[in-house]
């Protein structure tokens, strides 16, 4: 039953959010600014939520707790490397500053991003389904506005859009691979359950703090502020929610 919740999962996180993020695409020009915001907000807190409330504490209950910090604080630096390497860090608006960059090593960048998702969605129901679902939550919030800025790039470097969608398709399997691959693997060994909590913990604050609040932080409204505020509080909300069941 677990690998059944396991497959749906993964699947809504990486195809699912490329469908979404499609969809989102045929809006006109100032809707998807205007929602663009909101999606990143939600996404922030529910990711923050996820790795404090969710994945953090459920190391703490596997390992010590010098071991998890270690993990995490470890976990930043490796996706700080990856980052620099463009593996890691995605566009997450219609107007990214790294439009020109090279849409294959995009693709190479997002296959390997759902790839870890994968492996999150894994250990996080591997521990139960309550925090399985709420791991998801976060990773599908964030993967829809990841995709919309990955769309962008490929369209800017003369993919059509049905090219486009067609390979964001292909990368976002890789999702289903990583979380086959690593239940098969930490059914096996349970002890690495701790270690992928800890290290799933800190990609999750690194995409918070490192890709999605900077984008947030520019001059506001006050109105623009107060939702920005309400719904990143929302999202922690959803995990503290899941975190009574």
């Amino acid at each position: 039953m677990i690998l059944v919740y396991i497959i749906i999962f993964s699947v809504l996180g990486s195809i699912g959010a490329i469908i979404v993020a499609a969809f989102f695409l045929t809006f006109p020009n100032r809707i998807q600014f205007k929602l663009l915001p909101g999606l990143i907000s939600y996404a922030t807190g529910a990711l923050l939520g996820a790795a404090f409330i969710r994945l953090i504490p459920h190391s703490l209950e596997l390992l010590d707790g010098e071991i998890v910090m270690s993990v995490v604080l470890l976990g930043i630096v490796i996706f700080f490397i990856l980052e620099k390497l463009v593996l890691w860090r995605h566009c997450h608006k219609v107007d990214c500053e790294i439009h020109d960059a090279s849409g294959p090593l995009i693709l190479i960048g997002d296959a390997f991003h759902n790839f870890i998702d994968g492996v999150v969605i894994t250990a996080a129901f591997l521990v139960s389904i309550p925090v399985g679902i709420a791991t998801s939550i976060s990773i599908i919030s964030h993967e829809i506005p990841q995709e919309v800025g990955d769309f962008a790039i490929l369209i800017n470097n003369n993919y059509s859009k049905l090219k486009a969608f067609g390979l964001n398709i292909i990368a976002g399997f890789t999702s289903l691979i990583g979380a086959l691959a690593a239940y098969f693997f930490m059914m096996k060994i349970q002890s690495s359950i701790g270690y992928v909590m800890a290290l799933s913990a800190s990609s999750f604050i690194y995409i918070a703090i490192g890709d999605l609040m900077p984008g947030l932080s520019n001059k506001n409204t006050l109105k623009q502020t107060i939702s920005q505020i309400f719904l990143l509080l929302c999202g922690i909300g959803t995990i503290i929610i899941f975190n009574h069941h």
